[in-house]
């Protein structure tokens, strides 16, 4: 990459970018998946927000080695991925990676796929996983949807977690909500059986939906015996982002599910 130009006082001058070029020529794509693939409803809004110079260094040195664009152009290996074949745990919407680092780090046996479309969020967990030395996180960017199903096999993944998504507030957003029926249908194809989904979320109204779909969904059962939702298990860290919730009273969910056998399996 060439250098950037300077001032008569040698201070870096940040260089403009041509219309149509990359934000960041060796990070992640604008759109991996680009036009092929349906414009369905989304369950993600991209956020705009700054990149710190930390994370653009990360973004430009680290995402050939630990990142990947989502586009739906071929079937991942995840033991290539990864370079072991060590059990693979995928985890929609990160956020800025603090609580995805700090499991990865507890838990060094497990692969992590941690996935997410905020640019600045994903320069940080790549920052965090080279400050740690983690060599289990794997970085993609774009759409988790066209990932399970076009990207991963079945029977890939050890485990899914999916922690305090958009809750789409708003009745008529509602069908916007990741944790749908087909969703799940989608994620039990891909998940092992005996696989765990372990939602969160600090919002009750979309905590009661997760709850009722996945009771109601075939291919997964609950891991509490009451039928209802879990406590904060230990190993999932107490984020920022829910620090913040609880400080303004909200409740926070877990739910904790199980990938039953599948159908030839039962007997």
């Amino acid at each position: 990459m060439s250098p950037s130009p300077s001032d008569a006082d040698g201070e870096a001058v940040a260089r403009v970018r041509t219309k149509g070029e990359p934000r960041f020529p060796d990070g992640p794509a604008a759109d991996p998946a680009g036009s092929h693939f349906e414009r369905r409803i989304r369950s993600f809004q991209p956020r705009r927000s700054r990149v710190t110079t930390g994370q653009a260094d990360a973004l430009q040195r680290l995402w050939s080695q630990w990142g990947l664009d989502i586009d739906g152009q071929r079937v991942l290996d995840l033991t290539e991925l990864f370079g072991d074949d060590r059990p693979v745990v995928l985890e929609i919407g990160f956020g800025m990676g603090e609580a995805t680092a700090l499991m990865a780090a507890a838990d060094p046996d497990t692969n992590v796929l941690a996935v997410d479309v905020h640019t600045p969020g994903q320069g940080n967990l790549l920052a965090l996983a080279e400050r740690s030395g983690l060599k289990n996180v794997r970085v993609a960017n774009g759409d988790a949807i066209i990932l399970l199903r076009e990207m991963l096999v079945p029977d890939s993944l050890d485990g899914l977690r999916v922690y305090f998504p958009d809750p789409w507030p708003k009745k008529r957003h509602h069908k916007r909500r990741l944790i749908q029926p087909e969703f799940l249908t989608l994620a039990a194809a891909r998940l092992r059986p005996g696989a765990i989904v372990h939602c969160a979320t600090d919002w009750e109204p979309y905590a009661e939906q997760m709850l009722e779909v996945l009771t109601a969904h075939p291919d997964f059962e609950n891991t509490r015996a009451d039928g209802g939702f879990a406590p904060r298990p230990d190993f999932r860290p107490l984020t920022r982002f829910e620090g913040q919730g609880l400080d303004k009273g909200h409740v926070v969910n877990d739910l904790l599910f199980r990938r039953v056998p599948h159908d030839d399996q039962h007997e």
